[in-house]
């Protein structure tokens, strides 16, 4: 990875192209090129049969200019900076400073690349490509370019492993606005490579970036919970968050759940875990109340509507669930 800075002093991370890549995207150009010079030497030659040999050989050198030195030179400034070998591999010619080429890049580019690519058959092209840090020929060097990687491969992103169902929504209060995406990636690169490690390096390897997320959260990791199982929760926590947000589901009403009773826990936190309701009451049928009856309870802690309603003429000083006669309120009698 190549670090260039532009003229704004922003940074800029452009993966350089190397040896390979560039000799391929090269011998395709120059297959190409022969190919067209070919035809048009032929056709200059069946035209210009009449004329002497001065002549002739006046328009063998322009085609060969025109074709070999001018023809790379126009399709890189048109394309800025991608020939058709380096648009088959995946190259692009920038500035030193990220931006597209000029003409005047290409040009320079263009009269070196004749003397250590066509003349030296590409050896001082190699040797100068091998030597440079950033695999840059003779030619990039005059014209201030550089040829850097357009299509990375980009890597298949393994499995992350879930954690424990006893941890879903233990960590949904951490704020983790301050942890940084480099964090976040060492974490979900050790998550998805933990059964390939070996325990002692992959324990200690949990360990530091357990530490780490548990610094940036400013709460500390819990002592009961193993390191692995902690960055799991933490990262599914963040990706329940993510989700929520994407997909306008993080607006959670404040207060208790409809369905649960005084005292319960609410089912709708906001930032909580997104867990099924642990409890749904279906609809029941209207229950009647006798005299004195205590209410009669539908669902945890959700009393049906209306009081209870003491029996008429009860003595004074009886309790409010006791009719006169001593009868209990449920119905049934006292055996004889």
């Amino acid at each position: 990875m190549s670090e260039l800075v532009t003229g704004e002093a922003v940074a800029l991370e452009l993966r350089p192209a190397r040896l390979p890549s560039r000799a391929l995207a090269v011998l395709i150009d120059l297959i190409v090129a022969m190919v067209v010079y070919i035809a048009v030497t032929i056709a200059v030659v069946a035209a210009a049969a009449s004329l002497d040999d001065a002549a002739q050989v006046a328009l063998s050198i322009a085609a060969f200019l025109l074709v070999l030195v001018g023809g790379p030179i126009a399709v890189e400034t048109l394309s800025h900076g991608r020939s058709l070998g380096k648009l088959a591999v995946g190259l692009r010619v920038v500035r030193d400073d990220g931006g597209p080429i000029r003409f005047r890049h290409a040009l320079v580019r263009g009269a070196i690349g004749v003397v250590e690519i066509l003349m030296t058959f590409g050896v001082v092209a190699c040797i100068a490509s091998l030597v440079s840090a950033r695999g840059r020929r003779v030619g990039d060097v005059f014209a201030g370019t550089l040829v850097v990687r357009e299509r990375i491969p980009v890597a298949r992103s393994g499995f992350v492993p879930p954690p424990p169902p006893w941890l879903a929504g233990r960590f949904s209060e951490l704020d983790l606005s301050a942890v940084p995406d480099g964090l976040w990636l060492a974490v979900r690169q050790y998550l998805t490579r933990m059964h390939q490690l070996d325990p002692q390096v992959g324990g200690a390897m949990a360990e530091r970036l357990a530490s780490d997320l548990a610094a940036r959260t400013g709460a500390p990791a819990p002592r009961d919970v193993p390191p692995g199982a902690y960055l799991a929760a933490v990262v599914q926590e963040r990706q329940a968050r993510e989700a929520r947000r994407a997909f306008g589901g993080g607006t959670a009403q404040a207060g208790p759940s409809p369905v649960a009773g005084p005292g319960a826990a609410p089912v709708g936190v906001p930032g909580g875990y997104p867990y099924p309701a642990p409890y749904s009451p279906q609809p029941q049928p209207p229950v009647s109340y006798g005299a004195g009856a205590a209410p009669v309870v539908e669902g945890p802690g959700v009393p049906t509507k209306g009081p209870a309603v003491p029996a008429k003429g009860d003595a004074e000083g009886a309790s409010p669930t006791t009719p006169p006669g001593g009868r209990p309120a449920s119905g049934f009698a006292p055996p004889a």
